[in-house]
């Protein structure tokens, strides 16, 4: 099993963190990881990797892991240059190219896991149309309580892998310790520092100038709701998910962390 922890990151510490630029990973930035020292300009993309070349012209591997590199000793996240379409193509909500005029492939074997109906539809508006190109279905748990028992029920294996998308994946939390039960190579989890998946839309995408704190002990989307006069978290949803556009909307560990699971779940398979 493969885990994605994002604990360790500065943006899962509390609310007065101080904010990590983002920063374009265009080709020859030179950037230096901190926990190897390894320092390099920046070559290609793998997977959700970045490839840095050093300068005696040795190749490294990194994930696009937030606030995971530095510039000039000071921690930056990068992002991945947006896509470059050919003439004429136009690209999706998710910043890939539009494929026209194919109709969707078969389904694979291989599933993307995520919590909620919510995270269902969130991935749906923005990497819908990769997700259909790729024959790659999305099916929400209702929660990860007996997340190893699913898969023992599902049995993966070659060409029959999941992916699995958990809300909340810090060091410490019971998500985490669900997903520390899973043994196997054929499943990949990854996820977000956030408490739900709303808080992974950009405040400024939905007209506000941050999400609110909600107390301990009160439901977050009621706290949410109540806070900004948006009604039942029904009403709440509806008004996110209108104004999530493109992958622009959202924020990078979300971006980052659904990438890695398409990647897996879909390379080197026909």
């Amino acid at each position: 099993m493969r885990y994605d922890r994002y604990g360790g990151d500065v943006l899962s510490r509390g609310q007065n963190r101080r904010a990590v630029p983002e920063v374009v990973a265009e080709p020859g930035l030179v950037v230096e990881d901190p926990a190897s020292g390894f320092c390099g300009a920046v070559t290609r993309f793998e997977n959700g990797h970045v490839v840095l070349e050093d300068r005696h012209g040795r190749h490294r591997l990194f994930p696009l892991t937030p606030a995971g590199f530095l510039i000039d000793g000071k921690p930056v996240t990068l992002t991945r240059p947006p896509a470059t379409p050919a003439r004429g193509a136009t690209v999706s909500a998710s910043g890939s190219v539009r494929v026209e005029g194919r109709t969707a492939r078969t389904a694979r074997d291989s599933r993307l896991w995520v919590e909620g109906i919510h995270d269902a539809e969130l991935v749906e508006r923005v990497w819908g149309h990769d997700l259909r190109v790729e024959g790659v279905v999305v099916e929400p748990l209702h929660g990860i309580d007996d997340l190893p028992g699913r898969v023992a029920e599902f049995g993966t294996g070659p060409g029959r892998r999941l992916g699995v998308l958990v809300d909340h994946l810090v060091a410490g939390s019971k998500e985490s310790r669900t997903v520390a039960e899973l043994r196997d190579p054929n499943v990949l989890v990854t996820g977000h520092p956030y408490v739900d998946v709303w808080q992974a839309v950009r405040p400024a995408s939905v007209g506000i100038g941050a999400w609110p704190v909600v107390p301990r002990g009160v439901p977050w989307k009621e706290g949410v709701c109540e806070a900004l006069g948006w009604g039942d978290p029904a009403d709440g949803w509806r008004r996110v998910l209108a104004r999530v556009r493109s992958y622009k909307d959202l924020e990078t560990p979300l971006i980052g962390a659904v990438e890695r699971l398409i990647d897996f779940v879909t390379i080197g398979e026909e």
